[in-house]
């Protein structure tokens, strides 16, 4: 019986561990770990087995095993919407810069009515994550168009991240191009860590050319050897994992738990990390 889980094609055989976390899918397993409950408390969360948290918890443990959530460093968020991630990152002494999109913008898109955009650069503490001084000293806002990186953020930062933002440019083809774009921001030797949708079920047909996209295996392996061609560094595996939720598919209305896969359409997808090392450094 064909399972719309199995990955087909060339894949790194490595079972994903958010300890030490490479570009990876979101599993069951991962959320088992200490360091899930640790980062969960961190920004104010009760663990739930909700992939949206996940990519929260991601983007910070692979933050902090690549030497990143340290005074004095320089982050850059893409899309930040209501996420803790600028205010947490601000406490750990991080000056961040983060970005959305241009509120007229964001409310055609329907992102304003359904709180998944930054208003105001207040907003981004609303869980009082950072003492106010130390966020108001530490953190600005910008609107940034991820289509369309402004050439003064070119080489400025230490880390840059995005979670699940970037399936929604238009298109498989320019959400890559953001993500190498992303690279550019950084210092010699800095870290990106994007999440965004991973189409399990298929290598071949999937949803492009829309509002949402998921991205293939092959769209990740052909980013993968384009960024290795500059010298940057990226290592993936496409293990889904083995526990039951690794098994279970979330559909509409979708739950507020047991939400690891889901079904968009025809397809089951899931949140994918990638971590880039730029050149150098």
């Amino acid at each position: 019986m064909w399972n719309p889980l199995k990955r087909i094609g060339r894949s790194v055989t490595a079972a994903p561990s958010l300890r030490d976390p490479l570009s990876q899918a979101c599993t069951q397993a991962q959320m088992d770990e200490p360091a899930y409950a640790y980062w969960c408390a961190a920004i104010g969360e009760v663990p739930r087995t909700h992939r949206k948290q996940w990519e929260f918890c991601y983007i910070l443990q692979a933050l902090a095993r690549n030497g990143m959530l340290a005074p004095g460093l320089r982050g850059l968020g893409f899309g930040v919407g209501g996420e803790p991630l600028a205010a947490l990152l601000a406490q750990r002494g991080a000056a961040i810069v983060a970005t959305d999109l241009d509120q007229t913008e964001a409310q055609a898109l329907g992102w304003v009515d359904t709180d998944q955009h930054a208003a105001s650069k207040a907003a981004l503490n609303a869980r009082a994550l950072c003492e106010p001084e130390a966020f108001d000293r530490l953190v600005d806002f910008r609107v940034v168009d991820m289509n369309a990186i402004p050439a003064d953020l070119a080489g400025q930062f230490d880390f840059c991240w995005s979670a699940c933002a970037l399936e929604h440019l238009g298109s498989i083809e320019q959400g890559l191009a953001f993500i190498e774009q992303s690279v550019e921001c950084l210092v010699p030797g800095g870290v990106a860590v994007h999440t965004t949708e991973f189409n399990c079920s298929s290598d071949d047909d999937t949803l492009d050319n829309a509002s949402t996209v998921l991205f293939r295996q092959r769209d990740f392996l052909q980013l993968a050897a384009t960024l290795r061609a500059r010298g940057h560094s990226i290592d993936i595996t496409f293990d889904l994992g083995d526990q039951p939720l690794d098994q279970h598919v979330d559909v509409a209305p979708y739950s507020a738990d047991k939400h690891l896969k889901l079904q968009i359409e025809q397809w089951v997808t899931t949140s994918f990390g990638l971590i880039v090392r730029k050149a150098g450094g």
